[in-house]
């Protein structure tokens, strides 16, 4: 009995330790299985992260890094020529808000974007109530709401220029051929901010429409099913069922057209030959005013000055726009819970 318990032990010896289940794995593959479980979480975990990382490398480059030089720069006395000065504090911003042009620059920004943006938006969200509908050649339609804003921004200043020109312009003509006065787009202030805002208005709500047609199409058709079943019509249908399910679309669009109406350039600078907004800066806007502050003035600290309260106040029209779309929302989830009620 002894020799064959001792046999059978060396024959147990031969391939080494038993397990009931099998061979015990080697401590190397141990360490490589480890290993490999340790780069898959890894990979989970940092790979998102390395996809996105070059938008923010990007963002820190052309808009962090020039946002805070300009910062650096709107507390130094800092001329086009000569560069940088003395440290000079807030004195650039005290300059600033004691000039009559910044205020000035500022109401006519505000009027040029209450009369570009809200109408805007507005049209847009009607232009794409009716693409969504079944048209014929839709495609076409499509196409013809997006060719303006492909447009370049010289070529519609000389169309608009033409059409609200003081003397020939076809908006006058008209006037003037059904008994009333011509109007002087390029002198009175409230017309000329009428005339700017229209050459936005016409480069911009077919973007904005097509924008809110693709958030239209992602909406479910049974939900209009069931409305009409219900006898809603179609306006019915745009108002409660369209617009609230594409509300995070329109506040996008919103803040967008904000921070577009705010920042307003090209299309006053064109509209006006001399480049100051007017004789009487009657349509100057604030990027007219930083423009000229560090290109004819060559003052860059007065300019970077500007350039950062013109930077807060659109954050806070942005943020102050979020919230009431927000609270008009909720509003109207609190409105729906009281009728179910």
């Amino acid at each position: 009995m002894e020799a064959g318990s001792t046999a059978v032990k060396s024959v147990g010896d031969v391939g080494g330790p038993t397990s009931p289940t099998g061979p015990r794995p080697d401590s190397a593959d141990v360490r490589r299985s480890a290993w490999r479980r340790r780069l898959s979480r890894l990979d989970t975990v940092v790979s998102p992260y390395v996809f996105v990382s070059p938008f923010f490398l990007l963002f820190l480059l052309v808009g962090m890094f020039p946002l805070g030089y300009t910062a650096w720069v709107s507390v130094h006395q800092w001329g086009l020529l000569s560069g940088q000065g003395e440290f000079s504090g807030l004195d650039n911003y005290r300059r600033v808000l004691e000039d009559r042009y910044f205020w000035n620059a500022l109401r006519n920004t505000f009027s040029i974007f209450l009369l570009s943006s809200i109408p805007q938006v507005l049209i847009a969200l009607g232009l794409a109530g009716l693409l969504d509908t079944q048209l014929r050649f839709r495609g076409f339609w499509r196409m013809s709401v997006l060719l303006p804003f492909v447009v370049a921004p010289a070529a519609v200043a000389l169309i608009f220029g033409n059409v609200f020109g003081d003397r020939y312009g076809l908006v006058n003509e008209i006037l003037q051929g059904i008994g009333l006065e011509p109007i002087r787009w390029h002198v009175d202030t409230l017309a000329s901010h009428v005339a700017i805002a229209s050459m936005v208005n016409w480069r911009w709500t077919g973007y904005n429409a097509l924008i809110f047609l693709a958030a239209m199409q992602a909406v479910p058709r049974d939900v209009y099913e069931s409305a009409a079943l219900d006898g809603a019509g179609r306006v019915r249908q745009f108002v409660s069922i369209t617009v609230p399910m594409i509300r995070p679309t329109v506040i996008f669009v919103g803040i967008t057209s904000t921070i577009g109406g705010l920042q307003i350039f090209a299309e006053p600078r064109l509209f006006d030959t001399a480049g100051l907004g007017g004789s009487d800066r009657q349509y100057q806007t604030l990027t007219m005013y930083l423009w000229e502050l560090g290109w004819r003035v060559r003052d860059l600290g007065m300019a970077s000055a500007v350039a950062w309260l013109l930077f807060l106040i659109i954050v806070t029209f942005a943020v102050l726009n979020l919230l009431a779309s927000r609270r008009a929302g909720s509003l109207k989830g609190l409105g729906r819970k009281g009728a179910a009620r």
